[in-house]
């Protein structure tokens, strides 16, 4: 008898069960069709799921059954248990942000219309045969009509960003991680050149006549002369000639150079306030020579130094240089610096309209992008170049043209990042559009 009754009990248990599942069921299956009406209101309910499964209809944006609206009594609501008065009150907030979102979706996207009147100059570094000279080479930067990245519809840069290797007239100190690529190049500066341009394809060559200083060598002008014609004589690419800083002896050197090569392209780097420009920029004027204006951080200065030099130099032939410090060491000043100049160049500020130069290699002087340090800082050898890469592509967002860098991955690594930022369309693989950053220690 006992046996007979517990198969009875279970009998009434499972047709209950079922009955329940039925009715869920049931309740579910009007849920879903409402769903599809579009509109749903729920009153007075509890409904507890492990898991939900909901199946949206492929229909129309419009027809999507957003907002969901909960309207339950209040007085319901008050009695509901604490967690049922929070999903109310996350529900509601939910039907908030669903009838945005269904208002914004049925707006129609406008591209935007910049209203900027002002272009940045177009500049030629460097002379082929045809235009006078005996480069193999020759690039335009500048043109710029919008800020830098603007993918508007039907808009491209004019000129892409180009970067220089650097070299040094004399032997001085460098990092350890730029000794072990040159090597044995770095003690013969023309063929410090030779490598940077055969080996790592640099578009450029920057000679710093650091022997020219009165302090070191003071290698004389006829010397200095010398030295730039045998790097024209290794390397077809253009050249741009730093002096040693010394304003007066600058001038004495960037005149002999003027005189000497008077159509090859040179780029003069660089005139600033402290020189005496009236007996400098005649001579280069008569010479087919860009020059670059040097200004420390200084949107005013940028322009006092460019008005005085277009007394004598078309403004097609000069650069602006605001200067860059590397990261830690006054990065963000020289972005905003830049930054601040080029929208003034672009809003119709004729004294600011020049490409940028950049000498990234100022971001070595960061003693945390050489020396030895806790690991947490990871592996010297690759530190330094990524600090001078880091402080290039801070730059290139602020539309940078010109880089002079020191390493060679610093260059490697810029080129790819161009080849992708100006690429159109745009790899769709972030793999491949990422391709220039590496888990692994990079080699060049």
């Amino acid at each position: 008898m006992s046996r007979d009754r517990d198969e009875l009990r279970k009998r009434q248990n499972d047709e209950e069960e079922s009955k329940r599942y039925a009715e869920i069921a049931g309740l579910l299956a009007k849920i879903a069709e409402a769903l599809e009406k579009g509109v749903v209101e729920l009153y007075n309910i509890e409904l507890a799921f492990d898991e939900v499964e909901l199946q949206i209809p492929s229909s129309a944006i419009e027809t999507l059954p957003i907002p969901i609206t909960i309207t339950p009594p209040p007085q319901k609501v008050a009695e509901a248990k604490p967690e049922t008065q929070a999903a109310i009150a996350i529900a509601k907030t939910v039907e908030i942000v669903g009838k945005k979102v269904v208002e914004l979706m049925r707006i129609g996207f406008e591209e935007p219309k910049p209203n900027f009147t002002g272009k940045v100059v177009e500049v030629k570094i460097g002379a082929t045969k045809s235009e006078g000279g005996t480069r193999e080479t020759s690039f335009v930067l500048g043109g710029h009509e919008l800020p830098p990245y603007y993918y508007l519809t039907g808009y491209k840069p004019p000129h892409l960003p180009a970067f220089g290797g650097d070299t040094f007239d004399m032997k001085i100190g460098l990092p350890r991680a730029v000794r072990q690529v040159f090597g044995d190049a770095l003690d013969n500066p023309e063929e410090w050149a030779r490598v940077w341009v055969k080996k790592f394809g640099a578009e450029a060559i920057d000679i710093h006549l650091v022997s020219t200083d009165p302090t070191l060598k003071n290698a004389s002008a006829e010397e200095a002369v010398k030295t730039v014609d045998r790097f024209l004589q290794v390397v077809k690419t253009p050249i741009v000639v730093g002096g040693s800083g010394n304003p007066e002896k600058d001038i004495e050197v960037f005149n002999a150079i003027a005189n000497a090569f008077p159509s090859e392209g040179l780029v003069i780097n660089s005139l600033n306030l402290d020189m005496a420009l009236e007996k400098v920029c005649p001579n280069i004027a008569k010479t087919n020579a860009v020059v670059i204006d040097f200004s420390p951080m200084s949107v005013e200065k940028a322009e006092e130094i460019n008005r005085k030099v277009y007394t004598w130099i078309p403004r097609n032939r000069i650069l602006l240089d605001l200067n860059i410090g590397g990261i830690g060491y006054g990065t963000e000043y020289g972005f905003t610096t830049m930054e601040r100049s080029r929208l003034a160049a672009l809003l119709g500020n004729e004294l600011l309209q020049h490409p940028f130069n950049v000498g990234a290699a100022n971001a070595w002087g960061a003693r945390e992008a050489w020396m030895t340090m806790d690991p947490y800082w990871g592996p010297k050898e690759v530190r330094g170049s990524l600090w001078e890469t880091l402080t290039c592509v801070i730059c290139l967002l602020a539309g940078a043209d010109y880089f002079m860098v020191l390493h060679p991955l610093t260059m490697k690594v810029l080129k790819s990042l161009r080849e992708y930022l100006f690429s159109d369309p745009k790899p769709r693989d972030p793999e491949k559009a990422l391709s220039w950053l590496s888990t692994k220690l990079p080699v060049v």
